[in-house]
C-alpha cells in the first residue's frame, strides 16, 4: 500500500470545509491550550532560554514571533525557540489512545511558517494544525509494537512528520512535494529513549524545538524543488522499517482518512503532569472529595499500572524523591502525594522548593505499584488507586477516561481559565486586556483574515 502517497494526497486535498465542527472547535481549543503553556514555560522554564537565546541571534528577516518574548527571527529559528517550550511545563494537549502529543510540534511550526507568508486566513490556519494533528495520532495509533522497545523517543519524531505536513499545507505544495517534505524529515527526525533514564537531563522539556524547525525546513526546501524519495514512511529502509522494525498496521493509517478526524479526539491537560498520571491524580482527588481521610492516616497507597506507565514508577527510590521538575512530572508517587496533601496538582507544585516538600516525600514513600499484563498500550492513561488507612479502611477508585478526555471532557471556559493562569508565568509580561482579546479572536479563528492577528501582542 502506497501509504506515502495517499498521506500526501489527503494533506492537499483535504479543505475547511471537509472538517467537522467538533474538529474545528477542538483545533481551536488546541491553539489556544498551546499559547498559554508556552507562554508559562517562557518564564519557568530555564532550558528554554537557551533555545531562544540562539533564535535571537540568528541572522535573517525578523518574520515570526517568539512567543513570550516579544522578538522575531526567522521562521525556522521561532519553530525552534517555540518548540522548545511547547512540552516543556508537560501541560499541552495529548492524544490518550496514541500516546502523543499531536499539536505540540505542529503548532510552533505552522505558527512560524503562517506569520511568515503572511494574509494566512483563520480557516486555512485551522485546516492545516488540524491535518497536523490527525497524521501525529495516526502514526502513533499505527504501532503494533511500541518503538520504545528499540529505544525511540517517539512522541517527537511523530510530530516532526505533523510538522512537516501542517507547514506544507500552509505552503500549498503538491503531494509529490509533500512526499519530499515527508522523506527530507526522516532524515532529521530523531530522539532517544535515553533521556528516560537521565532525570537530570533538559532534552525531555525541550525535545520538540527540534522537531518543529526540522518540519519548517524540511517543507520549506520541498517548496525549493529538493527531491526525497518514494516511500519515506512504508519503504525498506523507510520511516516504519527503521523504527518500528515494521510492526504497523497501515489500515490504522489510511482507514476513514479524510473523513475521521483523529485531531478531534484530544484531551487537555488540568494537570501540568504526564498524561499517564492523570487517572491517579483524578482518582486521589476523588476518593478525598468522597471520604474523609486524614494525610497522616494513610498507610499504603497502591496502583494498577500498565507495562507503559512502568517509566512513572521506575526506579522506585528516584521516583519517590524526583530531583528536578520534569522527573517530578513522570514520577506517580509524587503527583499522587501531591493531589493528596494539596488537594489539586499546579505548576506552583514544581518548583525547587516543593520538590522537597516534606509531607509530599513521606507520603511518596508509601506507594507501591502493580503491572497489570492485560493493560495495553492504549489503555496506558486509565487508572486504579487504592488507599489503606491505620483504621484498616480501603478507599478504591477507578479511572477509565481521565478529566480533559472527550469523554469527560474540560470546558471552554475552564481552558480559558488554564491560558490566563499559565501568561501570568511568562518572560515578558501581557496585559490581561490583550490576553483575553487574544482568547476571543482565537474561538473566532475562522472569522480571523490573518493568523498575525492573533500574535500581535506576544
Amino acid at each position: 500500500m502506497k501509504v506515502s502517497n495517499t498521506l500526501a494526497q489527503y494533506v492537499v486535498e483535504t479543505a475547511y470545509n471537509d472538517l467537522p465542527a467538533h474538529v474545528v472547535e477542538t483545533t481551536k481549543k488546541s491553539f489556544l491550550d498551546a499559547l498559554g503553556v508556552t507562554l508559562a514555560a517562557s518564564g519557568l522554564v530555564d532550558a528554554c532560554k537557551a533555545f531562544v537565546e540562539l533564535a535571537r541571534e540568528s541572522e535573517g528577516k525578523k518574520e515570526s514571533t517568539i512567543v513570550g518574548f516579544q522578538s522575531k527571527v526567522p521562521a525556522p529559528m521561532a519553530a525552534f525557540a517555540n518548540g522548545s517550550m511547547a512540552h516543556a511545563l508537560d501541560f499541552e494537549d495529548t492524544h490518550d489512545r496514541a500516546l502523543v502529543h499531536s499539536n505540540a510540534v505542529p503548532i510552533p511550526a505552522a505558527m512560524a511558517v503562517a506569520e511568515s507568508i503572511g494574509n494566512i486566513h483563520g480557516k486555512d490556519f485551522i485546516t492545516a494544525l488540524a491535518i497536523g494533528s490527525d497524521i501525529v495520532c495516526r502514526l502513533g495509533l499505527s504501532f503494533t509494537e511500541s518503538p520504545f522497545e528499540y529505544g525511540w523517543y517517539i512522541p517527537p519524531i511523530l510530530g516532526a512528520f505533523g510538522a512537516a505536513a501542517a507547514v506544507g499545507k500552509l505552503l500549498q505544495l503538491t503531494a509529490d512535494q509533500i512526499v519530499d517534505a515527508f522523506s527530507l524529515t526522516l532524515c532529521q527526525a530523531t530522539c532517544s529513549a535515553e533521556l528516560r533514564d537521565s532525570p537530570h537531563s533538559d532534552i525531555r522539556a525541550v525535545r520538540d524545538a527540534f522537531a518543529a524547525q526540522a518540519g519548517v525546513v524540511s517543507a520549506m526546501l520541498a517548496k525549493k524543488g529538493i527531491k526525497g524519495f518514494d516511500f519515506p514512511f512504508e519503504g525498506k529502509a523507510g520511516f516504519y522499517n527503521l523504527y518500528a522494525r515494521g510492526h504497523f498496521e497501515a489500515l490504522m493509517l489510511t482507514k476513514g482518512l479524510g473523513k475521521t478526524f483523529e485531531s478531534g479526539n484530544i484531551s487537555f491537560k488540568p494537570w501540568p503532569a504526564c498524561r499517564g498520571t492523570h487517572a491517579y491524580i483524578e482518582a486521589a482527588l476523588t476518593i478525598m472529595k468522597e471520604h474523609v481521610v486524614a494525610i497522616q492516616d494513610i498507610t499504603e497507597i497502591k496502583i494498577i499500572i500498565s507495562f507503559v506507565n512502568k517509566m512513572l514508577c521506575e526506579p522506585m527510590e528516584i521516583k519517590q524523591h524526583p530531583k528536578t521538575a520534569i522527573d517530578a512530572k513522570f514520577s506517580l508517587p509524587f503527583v499522587v502525594a501531591t493531589a493528596l496533601c494539596h488537594n489539586d496538582v499546579n505548576l506552583s507544585h514544581f518548583t525547587v522548593k516543593s520538590l522537597k516538600d516534606k509531607d509530599v516525600l513521606q507520603l511518596a514513600r508509601k506507594m507501591t505499584y502493580e503491572v497489570d499484563s492485560k493493560l495495553g498500550l492504549q489503555e496506558a492513561t486509565q487508572g486504579f488507586l487504592e488507599i489503606r488507612t491505620q483504621d484498616e479502611q480501603v478507599y478504591a477508585k477507578r479511572v477509565e477516561y481521565a478529566y480533559g478526555h472527550p469523554s469527560n471532557p474540560i470546558s471552554q471556559e475552564a481552558l480559558a481559565t488554564k491560558f490566563l493562569d499559565c501568561a501570568k508565568n511568562a518572560e515578558e509580561k501581557i496585559p490581561e486586556e490583550h490576553l483575553k482579546k487574544t482568547i476571543e479572536r482565537i474561538f473566532s479563528l475562522e472569522e480571523v483574515n490573518d493568523i498575525v492577528e492573533v500574535l500581535e501582542c506576544f
